[in-house]
């Protein structure tokens, strides 16, 4: 967490992270008929930070359901942000890593928290300018409200509504100190 920020509650644990996944990974393999042959058509896409490793984390428990190795792209849409040029700082861009053509595919876009919309309306255009995915369904570990925009997410593992100032904070083991997901008061106003 910051320095200012304060720790109103926490929502999910280590422990509840996991089941909701095993959760998601289970709905996944079950909309996708993913098996050896389907699993050629399918691939999670993780935006980053924090959606690249739950996308991974996804695709080893798909892989312990059904035995089927599911690619894994790392997605920045940084560029493709609509306030990319407004933004006072410098963004911090990173890796977009996508290994097999995503063209015809079946994808799942993978993120930590649905808030306005438009960090997923970003990743859509910067998908599209990839290729032509025969779908693309969206999985959000928190789904906060407050969207801006048309798009919801096909997978959710909790809905957590959030006043003005507050924010949901998830913590994952591979690039935090600590795993889990809380709700702050970021001190400040909407």
């Amino acid at each position: 967490m910051h320095a200012k920020d304060t720790v109103k509650a926490q929502l999910m644990d280590e422990r509840d992270l996991e089941r909701i996944l095993h959760r998601m990974s289970r709905q996944i393999v079950e909309m996708f008929a993913i098996d050896e042959t389907a699993g050629a058509d399918f691939g999670l896409i993780g935006m980053q930070t924090r959606g690249v490793f739950l996308a991974r984390r996804l695709a080893g428990l798909i892989r312990d359901i059904d035995g089927v190795d599911v690619p894994v792209g790392i997605l920045d849409a940084t560029m493709y942000r609509d306030d990319f040029r407004m933004r006072n700082r410098k963004p911090e861009v990173r890796e977009t890593a996508i290994d097999f053509d995503i063209h015809d595919r079946h994808l799942v876009l993978v993120d930590d928290v649905l808030f306005t919309g438009r960090t997923v309306r970003s990743a859509l255009d910067a998908l599209m300018d990839m290729g032509r995915p025969a779908s693309v369904h969206f999985l959000v570990m928190i789904d906060r409200g407050h969207r801006e925009l048309p798009i919801e997410a096909d997978f959710i593992g909790r809905r957590v509504p959030t006043l003005p100032g507050e924010e949901v904070r998830v913590r994952l083991s591979e690039c935090d100190e600590r795993e889990g997901v809380w709700l702050v008061d970021s001190g400040e106003a909407a």
